[in-house]
């Protein structure tokens, strides 16, 4: 029996009055000061389950096999106090995400594992093996996927239909968390509309991770270890994933900092950039508006730089990023910064910060000069994730995000 794509589950997921008071941020926003602090005096807060060293001493690793015994152990007990219950049948569940004046709507299922094996569900990020054992770690400590993946797929008109029924009604909860982003969840049970979502979805050529490349590694990883349990059909076979429209999506800008600019004064290194930047003095901090035009903030002065040489429709996915672009024409040659991923002279702001983020790193001292970027876009995504490729470290920032403890995957 062949795995549908994306089929529904059945959720486990917070009684209507503790909605608010059990979602949390995800997992890997936080640090573990952060999520000590965030669900103080809030003992049902599902960072007990996802960030459970937050209820050991402050010197605990937060990979010792003790955290992961107190995440079944907090799991258990939200089940053991009613706080979270299971639905009796599977189930999709519409999850609508709201931040100001921007509004997504997508749908949470099960995804397939062998789909995300044969490239069905596609990703563009290199994963870190310590990183896939933390979160096999807690999945199977819990016995369960908390946190979903963000998924993206290509609008499905009969799907959308079904949305906009579902969510004409009352939700099952709807309420605006602590950082402003509001979280409203539908369940849909009925058997015409549990099947209609899946076949759309499985219409699909692919689906596209957005985000959660760790947590649909894992997820892999547990099914393949448990390969041969339970048949086909089998939950641990399936990963949490909430999949929204790309059209819906955002992408903000992820910006970069620089500790020092490699022995050059300001004056040497706005002449090293004249060959392939064209550099103009901003009176005002510069965020591009267009893709090939980057911000430079150094010395308390912006800077507007325009790449000369603009990449071509037909180039290589991943060469005309402008993460990449930047890297290749002045990190790298400029810099001397070359691997992102392993430079401790050079770090990464979310847009969430805004151009006030990376001036303050600068002003602090901290950093010597910091690099504003347009958007990565949904379409620069898909083309590297269609081509098997990967983007360069810290290409994408999705805002808004996806709650954990909305609704957890049971894998059994």
């Amino acid at each position: 029996m062949t795995l549908p794509l994306f089929r529904p589950f059945p959720g486990v997921r917070p009684i209507p009055e503790r909605a608010a008071d059990i979602a949390a941020p995800p997992y890997d926003v936080l640090n573990s000061l952060e999520a000590r602090a965030l669900a103080k005096e809030k003992p049902w807060s599902f960072l007990h389950v996802s960030k459970p060293e937050i209820d050991l001493p402050l010197e605990t690793d937060p990979h010792a096999p003790e955290v992961y015994a107190m995440a079944a152990r907090n799991w258990a007990r939200l089940k053991e106090a009613g706080m979270v219950r299971q639905d009796p049948q599977p189930c999709y569940y519409v999850y609508r995400l709201t931040l100001g004046e921007h509004v997504q709507t997508g749908i949470a299922g099960a995804a397939s594992v062998t789909a995300y094996l044969i490239n069905r569900v596609r990703r563009h990020e290199f994963t870190r093996p310590d990183k896939e054992d933390d979160r096999v770690r807690q999945i199977e400590a819990v016995n369960a996927q908390t946190g979903p993946v963000l998924l993206a797929h290509r609008p499905i008109a009969e799907v959308e239909a079904i949305v906009a029924r579902v969510t004409e009604q009352p939700a099952a909860y709807n309420f605006t968390a602590a950082d402003g982003i509001g979280h409203a969840l539908w369940v849909i049970d009925g058997a015409a509309d549990l099947a209609a979502i899946q076949a759309g979805f499985e219409r699909q050529t692919a689906l596209y991770i957005a985000d959660g490349h760790h947590r649909s590694a894992a997820a892999a990883r547990v099914a393949q270890a448990r390969s041969g349990q339970g048949g086909p059909l089998a939950w641990h076979n399936s990963f949490l994933a909430v999949s929204f429209p790309i059209d819906q999506m955002r992408i903000l800008d992820y910006n970069r900092v620089v500790r020092d600019l490699a022995g050059l004064d300001l004056a040497d290194l706005l002449a090293r950039l004249d060959a392939d930047f064209e550099v103009k003095p901003s009176l005002v901090p510069y965020r591009p508006k267009a893709r090939g035009r980057f911000g430079l903030y150094t010395a308390g002065r912006w800077f507007e730089l325009v790449l000369r040489r603009q990449p071509r429709p037909g180039d290589d996915p991943v060469a005309r990023l402008d993460v990449s672009l930047l890297t290749d024409r002045l990190l790298a040659p400029i810099l001397k910064i070359g691997d992102l991923r392993k430079d401790s002279r050079i770090d990464f702001v979310g847009g969430k910060r805004g151009l006030d983020g990376l001036m303050k790193r600068v002003d602090s001292g901290e950093m010597a000069a910091a690099f504003a970027l347009y958007p990565t876009s949904m379409e620069d995504l898909i083309a590297v994730a269609d081509a098997n490729q990967v983007m360069p470290p810290k290409s994408t920032w999705f805002e808004p995000k996806l709650a954990d403890g909305m609704v957890s995957a049971p894998l059994e």
